[in-house]
C-alpha cells in the first residue's frame, strides 16, 4: 500500500485464491475507486501468488510493479491504462520480474528488478531512461525515497538497506 498526495492510501488487493487482483483508493476509511480491468474488461494485474508494490506518481498515475507478470502496469488517476513496461531494457540479462517501485520529485518511476541486481528508471510514460547497477545492488526488493529524493533499497537476500543518492 502507499499514500498518495491527495491523502487517500492505495491497497492491492489479491482474493479469490490468488485469482483476482485490484488496487483500491481509500479516502479516511471508505473505498472510493477500484482498478481492476482495462477498457476491454481484461484483468490489468496477474493473479499469481507473488507480491505486487503500488506508488503514486507526481501526475497521479497509479503504478504497479507485478513480480508474476513481468511488467510494470501504470494506469491515470481515473483508472484508465497508460502503459504497460516489460522490461524491454537492453542491459537485461535475465527475465524481468519487478518488485519495489518508487516514484521520485521529477516523475520517475524507480523499479527494483531482482533478477538483474539493479534499478530500472522510466520516465513519466515508461519509455525507459537508465539501468542503474553501479551502486552494488544485490537482489533488491523494496525502493522507498525520502523528501530529498534519497533512495533507500532493501536487498531480499542479504537483508540490507542501502541508502543512495542516484542523481543530483
Amino acid at each position: 500500500m502507499c499514500c498518495t498526495y491527495d491523502d487517500d492510501i492505495l491497497v492491492i488487493m489479491v482474493c479469490d485464491a490468488y485469482k483476482q487482483t485490484k488496487v483500491v483508493r481509500y479516502s479516511d476509511s471508505k473505498a472510493i475507486q477500484s482498478i481492476q480491468w482495462d477498457s476491454n474488461s481484461v484483468p490489468l494485474y496477474s493473479s499469481g501468488l507473488y507480491m505486487k508494490y503500488v506508488s503514486e506518481n507526481r501526475n497521479e498515475d497509479v503504478c504497479v510493479s507485478d513480480y508474476d507478470a513481468g511488467a510494470v502496469v501504470v494506469v491515470s488517476a481515473v483508472g484508465k491504462l497508460r502503459f504497460r513496461y516489460t522490461g524491454l531494457s537492453p542491459y537485461a540479462k535475465r527475465p524481468f520480474h519487478p518488485c519495489g517501485i518508487a516514484t521520485d520529485s521529477l516523475g520517475m518511476i524507480l523499479v527494483a528488478d531482482r533478477e538483474n541486481s539493479c534499478i530500472q528508471i522510466l520516465d513519466q510514460n515508461g519509455q525507459f531512461l537508465h539501468f542503474m547497477d553501479e551502486f552494488e545492488v544485490d537482489y533488491p526488493w523494496g525502493l522507498c525515497l525520502d523528501t530529498a529524493d534519497n533512495l533507500f533499497v532493501a536487498e531480499s537476500d542479504t537483508r540490507v538497506v542501502k541508502k543512495i543518492q542516484y542523481y543530483k
